[in-house]
């Protein structure tokens, strides 16, 4: 099955995998360690731990025998929660370099639970029970979303559970404010949603299962039932 076909989601897509590929994977790697960061960086890192414990709660406890799949999976603390549970993984993210951090922090009693890959979310993995989309669709616009979530639905038993960034006062500030600088001198930007205009896109498939904040962390968790 094809990927979303809008020229904005190769373009975002592309945007993504260069800044978390080339630029951003220190930086990333250091907030997803127990190393020290900044005030800044600490709320997020706590908001993201928040958010990982909510969506979580959405599988069953016991995830043994089912197959999910980590899309957008970053460094791998999900992907090593949800082998910790005994589900069989597949953990995939647009930066072969996040990946690669992935597979070297995955305890050496889950690697027979987790293949890895790296490319676009949205690609076929095979049949899954549930996929598991953490900040990894928060720069796409509506359509995109709604086009890649059906492409993952398309081939998922239970459902998606994912997160986007939701319209609030301080997220529709922030989004302005980040274009006013130069796409060269930039990363991805963060489009905020409304549950709502979601929903209605996507012919009323999609839930609120809970918000984060905390800090310079916002985040919404949403789940879409095929």
């Amino acid at each position: 099955m094809p990927m979303p076909a809008s020229n904005r989601y190769g373009t975002t897509r592309d945007r993504v995998e260069q800044y978390f590929d080339r630029t951003a994977t220190t930086v990333w790697e250091r907030l997803t360690s127990d190393a020290p960061v900044s005030r800044i960086r600490q709320t997020v890192r706590e908001g993201r731990d928040r958010m990982r414990a909510l969506m979580l709660q959405q599988l069953p406890a016991d995830l043994r025998g089912a197959r999910v799949l980590d899309a957008g999976c970053g460094a791998g603390q999900m992907t090593a929660d949800l082998a910790a549970r005994g589900a069989d993984v597949t953990a995939v993210d647009i930066s072969p370099a996040l990946v690669d951090i992935a597979r070297r922090r995955l305890p050496a009693d889950h690697h027979s639970r987790v293949r890895f890959a790296s490319g676009d979310m949205t690609a076929d993995y095979g049949q899954q029970d549930y996929v598991i989309a953490m900040d990894s669709l928060i720069y796409y616009d509506t359509q995109d979303i709604t086009d890649a979530l059906h492409l993952l639905a398309s081939r998922t038993r239970e459902a998606v559970v994912f997160t986007v960034a939701p319209r609030t006062p301080f997220l529709m500030a922030f989004w302005g404010m980040g274009k006013l600088f130069p796409k060269s001198d930039r990363s991805p930007v963060m489009i905020p949603h409304h549950h709502a205009t979601l929903n209605r896109v996507a012919e009323g498939r999609v839930t609120k299962a809970g918000r984060v904040a905390r800090g310079f962390y916002i985040s919404e968790c949403l789940e879409y039932r095929p």
